[in-house]
């Protein structure tokens, strides 16, 4: 199972939705998406702006967690 750990990443830096939608020119109800883990396909367009506005490498935002 893939899972997006985005929501962790931006509480720890203190980071808001409507910040990160501003900063990457995302409309707010798609980050919000991204947030919650509510987003079914990956935008890879939409991963980028998000790593350059946080400074980090995908890796920080996604986990695989392996189903039992």
């Amino acid at each position: 199972m893939i899972r997006l750990t985005i929501a962790q990443y931006m509480d720890s830096r203190g980071m808001t939705r409507y910040e990160l939608a501003k900063q990457t020119g995302i409309r707010y109800q798609i980050i919000d998406k991204y947030y919650k883990n509510k987003v079914v396909r990956y935008d890879s367009y939409v991963l980028n702006k998000i790593c350059e506005a946080l400074d980090c490498d995908i890796s920080d935002l996604i986990e695989y967690q392996k189903q039992e």
